[in-house]
């Protein structure tokens, strides 16, 4: 993750995070953005892109913060006001069958959350801000599951592990897009959690519909390598010792 300074109202990047450009962002409440500066050409990729006013497909390595940047600029986006939510959303795919989990709907879904809950909870430099965030519902965490008939205006849709999602799944949530919403998808095709021989990603669909005549206009694909991974140097020599074998 990006290195970062203490609480002041500026932004962020990745899982260590990234020393930042500081950028005045607004607050909720008591909570503030940190400031951060990208840790690598393809963080600063992402938050270019996204600043052009592209949707954004961060795919590839480990460790390199896509979804770490792709929080950054969504709550930045709603603390300056350009849209009013944010809409995590994957697909309920583990990478080893559990059974029937207990509970409500929330409680299901809690397991899948923890990794943005840890994210932005670090961006804002507090314990309780993604439960802030989430009871005055301008974060909301969902799955693939429940999307059909729904229509997402003024918000920051971000779609993490896409690679687990079908070709159906993601084509549910590109379909939900309403007006002045735009989205992030993250994912690592080498880390796909479908291990049944019906299941096939819609990963590779997804990079050829956008890179098309159609749409190539609208998105921008940034591919990182182990080259880009910040979470440690443990980390980016595993991703290349696993390259080379």
């Amino acid at each position: 993750m990006p290195r970062q300074r203490k609480a002041e109202n500026l932004e962020e990047t990745t899982p260590r995070k990234p020393r930042q450009r500081k950028r005045e962002v607004g607050g909720v409440n008591n909570l503030r953005l940190k400031a951060i500066t990208p840790l690598s050409r393809k963080q600063d990729d992402m938050i270019q892109a996204y600043e052009q006013g592209l949707h954004v497909i961060a795919s590839g390595a480990a460790g390199g913060g896509k979804g770490y940047i792709a929080l950054f600029l969504a709550l930045r986006s709603v603390l300056q006001k350009m849209q009013d939510k944010i809409i995590i959303i994957r697909t309920a795919v583990s990478c080893r069958p559990q059974g029937y989990m207990p509970g409500n709907i929330v409680e299901k879904e809690e397991i899948y959350s923890l990794p943005y809950k840890q994210i932005i909870n670090d961006l804002f430099d507090s314990g309780t801000a993604y439960d802030e965030l989430l009871k005055k519902r301008i974060i909301e965490f969902t799955t693939t599951s429940y999307l059909r008939g729904l229509t997402f205006d003024n918000a920051i849709v971000f779609f993490d592990e896409f690679q687990n999602a079908s070709q159906e799944e993601i084509e549910t949530v590109l379909t939900r897009l309403g007006q002045n919403s735009k989205v992030i998808f993250a994912g690592d095709l080498r880390q796909s959690d479908l291990y049944r021989s019906r299941d096939v990603s819609g990963f590779n669909w997804l990079i050829n519909l956008t890179e098309g005549k159609v749409l190539k206009k609208y998105f921008k694909h940034i591919k990182f390598t182990f080259d880009d991974c910040v979470r440690s140097e443990f980390v980016k020599n595993v991703l290349m010792a696993i390259d080379m074998s």
